[in-house]
C-alpha cells in the first residue's frame, strides 16, 4: 500500500455500536434465560427504537434484521461460558484491524473456518447475519438512516479529508472524490466472505479503484498466506498494511531493465524491487493481494506509459535541446514532490534504470 487512508468519523459509526450492543449486551446475556424481546434494548433507547420499527415493518431488511438477530440470541442460549468467552475474545480480535494487520500474537482471530468448528449452526447464522449487513436493503431504511446517516454522505466527508484522488493500494487508478457524482466501493479490507463480525467496521472499509477491488484482491486474505513456506511456522498468517495506519511511511521502489532495445521492452526485460527492509513483510503481502508486480510491470511495458516516457526524452532531446539528464533532474524533483501524480513513484525509478541501461545514449 503506497499511503494510508486518514480515518473519518461519521454517524455512519453508530452501525458498528448498534451490533457491539447486540453482540456483548444481548447475545452472550442470552444464557440468563430471559426471554427475547424489546426489553433486551432498553439501555440503547435507538436501538430499541429501530427493533420496534422493524419488528412491525415488512420491509425485506427490517425483517432481516430483526430475524436473524433473534434467531442467533436462540443459539446463544445453550452456550457454556467458557464458550461465551472465546467469542468475545474473537469478537474483538476481529474488530481490532490495525492489530490484525500487525500480526499481533495478543489478538485473538477467528475466520468462519474457525467459527464453523466452534458451533457449525451458530456459523452458518453468523455469516447470513454479517454479510448482509452491509446491504442497500438494510441501510437505506428511513428508520436506520435517520440514525446513523448514508455511506454516500460517508464518502463525501471521507473525500474531503482524503484528496490525493489515487488509489493507495496501487497509485496508477483514480478513485473518485468531491467532484464526482458517484462514489468508489468501499472494499472489505478483512474479506467479509472468510471473516466475522467486521463487515460494518469501518476501520475495514476502505474505497478502492475497480481494477485493485474487483479485478486482483477479490476475496484475497491479507492476513494469510497458506501457500508460502516461508510463513509456515506462523500458520501461514503475515504482516499487511493497515488502510488507515497513522504513523507516515514511505514506499521506494527500484527498477532495473535488461532490454537494449526500448522499442521492444517485455515485462520479463523489467526487475522491479520495492523497500524498506524493515516493512519486507507487509510490502511482499501487498505485491501479492493487489497483483502489483505485474501491473507495474505492464505499465512500463506499454506503449501509452513506459515506451512512451522513453519516447519522450528521445524527442525532447533531439528536438528542444533539453538533455537525458535535464530531464532526469526535473522528473526526480516532480516525483518528490508529487509521487502520485502521473504515476510519478514509478515512472522516475523505471527512467532512471533506462538511463543506467544506455538506452540515452547518443
Amino acid at each position: 500500500m503506497l499511503f494510508s487512508y486518514a480515518y473519518v468519523p461519521h454517524s455512519m459509526e453508530k452501525m458498528q455500536e448498534y451490533i457491539d450492543f447486540i453482540f456483548y449486551e444481548v447475545w452472550c446475556q442470552a444464557p440468563q434465560g430471559q426471554p427475547f424481546g424489546f426489553d433486551l434494548f432498553r439501555a440503547m433507547p435507538d436501538l430499541k427504537e429501530i427493533m420496534e420499527a422493524f419488528f412491525y415493518s415488512d420491509a425485506k431488511g427490517a425483517d432481516f434484521f430483526y430475524g436473524n438477530v433473534e434467531k442467533i440470541y436462540g443459539l446463544f442460549v445453550t452456550l457454556i461460558p467458557s464458550e461465551i468467552d472465546q467469542l468475545k475474545a474473537w469478537y474483538a480480535g476481529n474488530n481490532d484491524i490495525a492489530k490484525l494487520c500487525g500480526n499481533d500474537p495478543a489478538v485473538a482471530l477467528a475466520r468462519y473456518s474457525d467459527l464453523e468448528a466452534f458451533n457449525q449452526g451458530l456459523s452458518a447464522s453468523i455469516a447470513i447475519f454479517f454479510k448482509g449487513l452491509y446491504s442497500k436493503n438494510l441501510l437505506n431504511l428511513a428508520v436506520l438512516k435517520e440514525k446513523i446517516g448514508e455511506i454516500d454522505d460517508h464518502h463525501t466527508k471521507f473525500t474531503e479529508v482524503n484528496k490525493q484522488g489515487k488509489c493507495p493500494f496501487c497509485g496508477i487508478n483514480d478513485v473518485k472524490g468531491i467532484y464526482h457524482s458517484k462514489r468508489e466501493a468501499y472494499d472489505h479490507y478483512l474479506p467479509k466472505g472468510k471473516y466475522p463480525f467486521n463487515s460494518i467496521n469501518f476501520s475495514n472499509l476502505a474505497p478502492a479503484c475497480h481494477e485493485c477491488n474487483s479485478t486482483y484482491k477479490l476475496s484475497k486474505d491479507p492476513l494469510y498466506d497458506a501457500k508460502d513456506p516461508l510463513l509456515a511456522r506462523t500458520g501461514g498468517r503475515r504482516k499487511s498494511f493497515y488502510p488507515y495506519q497513522t504513523i507516515a511511511y514511505t514506499i521506494k521502489l527500484d527498477v532495473v531493465l535488461n532490454s537494449p532495445d526500448w522499442t521492444n521492452i517485455k515485462p520479463d526485460d523489467v526487475i522491479l524491487t520495492a523497500g524498506p527492509e524493515e516493512m519486507k513483510e507487509e510490502i511482499d503481502t501487498w505485491l501479492d493481494v493487489y497483483g502489483i508486480e505485474e501491473r507495474y510491470k505492464a505499465k512500463c511495458c506499454g506503449e501509452n506509459d513506459g515506451k512512451y516516457w522513453i519516447e519522450q526524452v528521445i524527442d525532447e532531446s533531439q528536438n528542444d535541446g533539453k538533455t537525458p539528464e535535464e530531464f532526469l533532474s526535473i522528473l526526480a524533483r516532480q516525483a518528490r514532490l508529487k509521487p502520485f501524480a502521473e504515476v510519478n513513484f514509478l515512472k522516475q525509478p523505471f527512467m532512471e534504470a533506462c538511463r543506467r541501461s544506455g538506452l540515452f545514449n547518443t
